[in-house]
Parts: structure tokens; sequence; C-alpha cells
């Protein structure tokens, strides 16, 4: 336990102080700049936290599909998934929500904190409708803070260098994963099989 930091005043002597650049990009508000970027990105990854800890959950569709109400309110649709609703039971017990967009082939991502009410009124399940299918609910998240973080991490992870993709065959498939947790109570060949027109058939 020699080496482990335990306090914040140790901590931030081992950082020093954040530059200018880091702290004017903060603004309790969706500024235009921050709502370009937010119209460009088609993938967000979602945070709460809740009494049984914390979640994050991907969330995606076509670019903007994270609406801007106005300066300071988001709507995100929830659509179609595994029906865990983690994130959304979380909400209902700590508003806390933050939000991560990714724009491809752009290294900077944007980050919004807020704070998240479950909505269904009619007339936005219906406002964002896809193919006649409603969204079950539309989190309304009020902005507190928003930002973009810097390149670096998507630069040397090389998110975006196509020469860096892994083929999805070389990793255990969803199904093979499924059928060794669930001692084979699921069948991980038909799984497999199934899940391509499965997933076609239910995106909203």
């Amino acid at each position: 336990m020699d080496h482990i930091v335990t306090d914040a005043a140790a901590l931030q002597h081992l950082y020093g102080e954040p530059g200018i650049t880091s702290l004017a990009k903060v603004v309790d508000h969706i500024h235009p700049h921050y709502a370009r970027m937010i119209e460009a990105s088609p993938f967000a990854v979602l945070a709460t936290v809740g009494p049984h800890g914390l979640d994050t959950s991907p969330r995606g569709d076509q670019p903007g599909f994270v609406a801007i109400q106005d300066e300071r309110t988001l709507l995100l649709p929830d659509r179609r998934g595994n029906n865990r609703i983690d994130s959304l039971r979380n909400v209902l017990a700590d508003p806390r929500v933050a939000l991560l967009f990714l724009i491809p082939g752009v290294g900077e991502t944007l980050r919004v904190n807020g704070q998240a009410v479950i909505s269904i009124d009619p007339a936005l399940l219906d406002r964002f409708a896809v193919d006649g299918k409603r969204p079950r609910s539309v989190l309304v998240i009020a902005v507190t803070s928003v930002f973009f973080q810097c390149s670096r991490a998507v630069i040397r992870g090389g998110l975006w260098d196509a020469s860096r993709q892994i083929a999805r065959s070389t990793l255990p498939s969803t199904g093979t994963i499924l059928a060794d947790l669930s001692r084979g109570e699921v069948d991980g060949g038909v799984y497999d099989r199934d899940l391509p027109g499965r997933v076609a058939a239910s995106l909203y």
C-alpha cells in the first residue's frame, strides 16, 4: 500500500494544475460548436449510477439521434435492446448521467454531464418513431456541463485506423460466450445462426 495515492492533495501534486485550454473548453450549455458535434455523432456511451453500481451503455443510430431540444436540454430515445434497462433503473434512483459522443474519423470526443428524467409523453415518442415504431421512452437530459476531450486516446488506440481493425472471427462468438457461461443452457450454435436476422428485425 506504500504506492497507493489516497488523497486529493497528493494526486494534484502528482499531475500538476490543468492548463487554461483544459478549463476554457468547459461550458454549462450546448454551445453552437458543441451542437455541431452532437448532430454529427452516430454513437454515444451513456453512463449512469444507482444503488447496484455503475452502468455504461452504448447508444447508436443515425447522426443526430440525440436531439437538441434547446441549449440546455438533450433528448435521447431509448431504442430496442435486451430489456435489462439497467440505465433506466439507475436514473430512477439517481438522475445524474453522462454521455460520451464519438464521431467516426474524428479524434476529439464530446462529454456531456447532466440530470435525466424518463419521459413517455406520447408526442415525444411519436417524434422519435422510425418506420412507425416508437421508442418506449425518451431520456430528457438537463445539461450541466459540456466539453470536448482531446484526440490522444483515439490516436493511441488507432480507433479509426482501418488497418488496425480486428476480424470478428478472431474472437469468441456471442453464442460461444453464452453457451459457456450458461453451461449449455443456451444453444450457442443456434444463437449465432439466428443472431443476424434477429438484430436486423429488431433495430427499432
